[in-house]
């Protein structure tokens, strides 16, 4: 067979020019970058080469990026297909408009983050194509940011806080702060902290700093209104003490910045221009802009400083993207990990075979909107389905095999010549396109004989309406005798079934039939002999077994763990059904990770992890349609 040819490597997404016509479906965010860059609302920005406080970025040069995205992922769990979609927007984005998005780890958190899962989001990152390293065409910073890295100037931005009246130590206990912070229909009361001078202020915020006050006893709080109508903005805690190792920075610090602070601060550091967040941040903008317009009167900061913009999370039919309950399925091995086929993780995606490619299309194809709503699964497939029908090499393989003996086969095709394969047989060679729109990628070639595997479903002895593959004789329901079925294997002759040999049970075990001479497919006059039903098959005598992996969706619930469910008795207990089956011998040494069209049934994947020499293990990615009982 010609090497059936590899996937089509991604297109580079840092490819297209800042100043190339785009054209892309347009969404509420483009609007505001195109009005943004029109009306020069960044154009004076000014970038120190690193991210940096206000003088760092006066000293530098003009900003080389047009506009300045992040995606900012807490390195504490496996990226999922909603991360996805946002990588897409960002860096998509950042592309289109000749800008940069940073990769930035917002590593505030000690006690939930670590370095397997920093390598996994590069990783993730860089696999569905995208590179912090590009401006437009250009070259940019070559390594990913991490919020622990701006922890000195989180602390020199909190003291300015302090010493500015807009920050103060409350030492209240955490039931007190929640009590006191009111709710929708009542305002807050102020804590009896909250006169302190700012030079008590500092004095004891110090002393958190320098570990003279007991884990939870005091955080700092800043100092806006506590009868906002915005509960997120009655004086939301921004330092809290937490005595914890960090995978950066050690143990220099024990206290740390709370995300709702950080996250501004992190922006404005790295002169971000469209801070885009799901819809849930909404309500914390407010404090954002607070935050920031009170950093850059103090000139900590750059100007104009970063604004946030929110669109709807992706929230995708039968899969579930809490990290928590991502994590429970794996420690309590309801999947075999974080990479399980089954998963929604970027990893398992990766593994199940989806390409980069497919996730950006879905990404295009769902677009951007401000309001929550459903996307069905179907459409994730749908794209994944329209990425590979182009670039996958056929194949074909029987999943679920009994064996075909055409009884004919000597009288018909005679010995062979060499006595040494009299136990085999006479084989005939048949061949097929590697693609059937791609002749360039070749053919594929194999052997047919007196032996067969066929699908256990292509036979039945008493035939529905409809049924056009292999039936025996017999007499109808109207008494009438009926001949039996006549087929194409596919690539190969017409045959006619005569019967079937059953074990004890009743189980067909060899299906019979014979063969019609001068019919195989690309012969002179093989079209003479009409039929209905083509089937799929594999020669007994080169079959490769392969173990093959039939994944379905993971839950049966639309919308699993909504409402009073438990998330766990919606798991589908057929997500996974492992066969062994019957492939062409080209599949026989081909590539982990190589996708393939398994003729009438789908697109399969060479497992990354268990598919080796001697191994032959393939993962279904996806039927040819969705087939998936609701």
């Amino acid at each position: 067979m010609t090497s059936p040819a590899s996937p089509k490597a991604a297109p580079s997404p840092a490819s297209t020019p800042a100043d190339k016509e785009i054209h892309k479906p347009s969404n509420f965010l483009r609007q505001i970058i195109e009005k943004d860059l029109a009306e020069g609302t960044y154009a004076e920005r000014r970038w120190g080469g690193s991210p940096g406080d206000a003088a760092h970025h006066a000293a530098g040069q003009p900003d080389p990026a047009r506009v300045r995205l992040r995606f900012p992922p807490e390195p504490n769990g496996y990226l999922h297909v909603g991360h996805a979609k946002s990588i897409c927007l960002n860096f998509g984005l950042a592309r289109d408009y000749g800008g940069v998005c940073h990769l930035r780890f917002d590593d505030t958190n000690p006690e939930k983050e670590d370095t397997e899962y920093v390598d996994s989001i590069i990783d993730a990152v860089k696999w569905l194509g995208y590179d912090w390293a590009q401006i437009g065409n250009g070259k940019g910073d070559d390594k990913p940011y991490q919020a622990s890295d701006y922890f000195d100037f989180m602390y020199r931005a909190a003291e300015y806080l302090v010493e500015s009246g807009n920050a103060y130590v409350d030492e209240q206990s955490a039931e007190e702060m929640r009590l006191n912070r009111g709710d929708f229909g009542k305002p807050g009361t102020d804590s009896p902290f909250r006169g302190r001078t700012p030079a008590e202020n500092l004095a004891r915020f110090r002393e958190m700093r320098d570990g003279q006050l007991a884990d939870g006893a005091a955080v700092l709080r800043a100092k806006i209104d506590m009868a906002s109508p915005n509960i997120n903005m009655r004086d939301p805690a921004i330092y809290r003490i937490r005595r914890a190792h960090h995978h950066n920075t050690g143990d220099k610090w024990c206290i740390y910045p709370m995300y709702t602070f950080a996250h501004p601060v992190e922006d404005a550091l790295e002169q971000i221009t469209h801070s885009i967040c799901t819809l849930e941040f909404e309500d914390q903008r407010p404090f954002y802009d607070w935050l920031l317009d009170r950093l850059a009167e103090g000139k900590l900061i750059a100007t104009p400083h970063p604004r946030q913009y929110e669109f709807a999370r992706l929230n995708l039919s039968y899969v579930l993207t809490s990290k928590r309950k991502l994590a429970q399925l794996v420690n309590e091995k309801r999947v075999s990990g974080w990479d399980d086929p089954r998963m929604p993780t970027i990893v398992g995606l990766r593994r199940r075979g989806y390409t980069p490619e497919a996730l950006q299309l879905f990404a295009e194809r769902i677009g951007v909107t401000k309001s929550d709503s459903w996307i069905d699964y179907s459409t994730l497939e749908g794209a994944l389905r329209d990425t590979l029908d182009p670039i996958a090499p056929r194949a074909m393989a029987v999943l679920d095999p009994v064996k075909l003996v055409l009884t004919n086969w000597e009288e018909v095709m005679g010995k062979p010549e060499d006595s040494s394969q009299a136990a085999v047989g006479k084989l005939d060679d048949c061949s097929a396109p590697v693609h059937p729109h791609h002749e360039e990628m070749g053919k594929r070639h194999f052997k047919i004989g007196k032996e067969v595997w066929i699908e256990r479903t292509d036979y039945e002895e008493t035939p529905p309406k409809g049924f056009f593959r292999l039936f025996p004789p017999h007499v109808n329901a109207s008494k009438q005798a009926i001949a039996g079925s006549k087929v194409r294997l596919k690539y190969g002759h017409v045959i006619e079934c005569t019967g079937a040999v059953k074990d004890a049970d009743g189980k067909v075990t060899e299906v019979h039939a014979t063969l019609i001479p001068d019919t195989k497919s690309g012969t002179p006059g093989s079209d003479n002999i009409k039929v209905k039903g083509v089937i799929t098959w594999v020669g007994v005598n080169d079959a490769v077994e392969a173990e093959v992996r039939l994944y379905d969706r993971l839950f049966t619930a639309e919308h699993p763990g909504t409402g009073d469910k438990d998330f766990l008795d919606e798991l589908n207990p057929n997500s996974l059904k492992t066969v062994t089956a019957y492939v062409e011998p080209s599949l026989a040494k081909v590539p982990a990770g190589t996708r393939f069209q398994f003729e009438r049934h789908g697109y399969f994947v060479t497992d990354i992890v268990d598919h080796k020499d001697g191994k032959v293990v393939f993962n279904r990615v996806t039927g040819m349609k969705d087939s998936f009982s609701k």
